[in-house]
């Protein structure tokens, strides 16, 4: 059974990888996808996080793999705008969980969450006596003038944010574009509150969704990476910006080092220092205490017949 100390910290991996329209498969000690392209050797215990697109089958032996070595798999529309399912975490323990709800639940300590939020990222200070809700204002002002000031370095002409999740070609190819940079952000963020155990619908300033701590997170990125990435690909072209956008994130991921950023910045604006590290005993991998503690079964007879398969009700004589 394989201890934390020897798989790979989450800040040392690869950020994220994207498939569609292919099959991702087990082979040896890593992972293979094959599609009309050909065949993709995957090294599995550098990624941190695996979005699986239209048309993408995985096998079981691949899922396995995948929950030994802590990498979050989530299912996703296309271009990776959406967010439809994801795997479990990497850990057993559930500290980091009830340290969150305590604050959460402590309108004192939600407040001090909110205002080391904000001032990581604008450098005016916060008045105690300002709100939740003053506090998105603020937040909303502050990012608008940076959209501004990044259209102007960039050269790009901005007309606001404005795009329908329900007709994605509607947007504007940059709208397009940030909409693709931030669901890149929101998955790395995401992998990342999982793996340390965090939950990703706790959110601080964002309420009432199941990723609201990602919105949170994430919102600490935006505008030095995903922003910056979006405008910077549109001001080069608009042909496939969202294909262009998954190859640059994954880049300017790395670039910036954002891996080695994300859980020693919830841990500080969680004011939980202490709470970078696993404590001895608990196993990164959830599936590492659930498999191969007992010799693999194996089931006699013939495999199975394939065929055209049957409803529940059906007559399996006629199916």
């Amino acid at each position: 059974m394989r201890k934390l100390h020897i798989l790979p910290k989450f800040a040392d991996r690869w950020s994220h990888l994207y498939l569609e329209h292919g099959r991702l498969d087990r082979d040896a000690s890593s992972l293979v996808f094959h599609d009309a392209e050909g065949r993709l050797d995957v090294p599995i215990s550098q990624l941190g996080f695996v979005l699986l697109g239209p048309g993408t089958a995985v096998t079981h032996a691949a899922m396995k793999a995948m929950a030994e070595n802590n990498c979050l798999v989530a299912w996703g529309g296309e271009q990776g705008v959406r967010l439809y399912a994801h795997s479990t975490g990497g850990t057993h323990s559930s500290r980091r969980l009830l340290r969150q709800a305590e604050l959460c639940a402590d309108p004192e300590a939600r407040q001090a969450v909110v205002r080391r939020m904000y001032q990581k990222r604008f450098p005016e200070n916060l008045s105690p006596e300002h709100s939740i809700e003053q506090v998105r204002g603020m937040e909303g002002a502050r990012v608008r003038q940076a959209y501004e000031r990044i259209a102007g370095e960039y050269g790009v002409q901005w007309q606001g944010r404005n795009y329908d999740q329900d007709n994605w070609y509607a947007g504007d190819p940059l709208n397009r574009a940030l909409s693709a940079a931030n669901s890149c952000l929101y998955g790395l963020c995401h992998a990342a509150i999982l793996s340390a155990g965090y939950s990703p619908a706790i959110g601080f300033i964002h309420t009432g969704k199941m990723l609201s701590f990602v919105y949170d997170i994430a919102d600490l990125y935006k505008t030095d990476i995903s922003v910056p990435l979006a405008f910077s690909t549109v001001a080069d072209g608009t042909e496939e910006v969202e294909k262009r956008i998954r190859h640059g994130a994954r880049d300017f991921f790395y670039e910036t080092k954002l891996m080695q950023h994300i859980l020693p910045d919830i841990a500080e604006v969680l004011d939980a220092p202490d709470d970078l590290e696993e404590l001895p005993g608990e196993l990164e991998g959830r599936a590492v205490t659930v498999v191969d503690t007992t010799p693999e079964r194996r089931i006699s007879g013939q495999p199975q017949r394939q065929g055209k398969g049957r409803t529940v009700g059906d007559d399996p004589e006629k199916a």
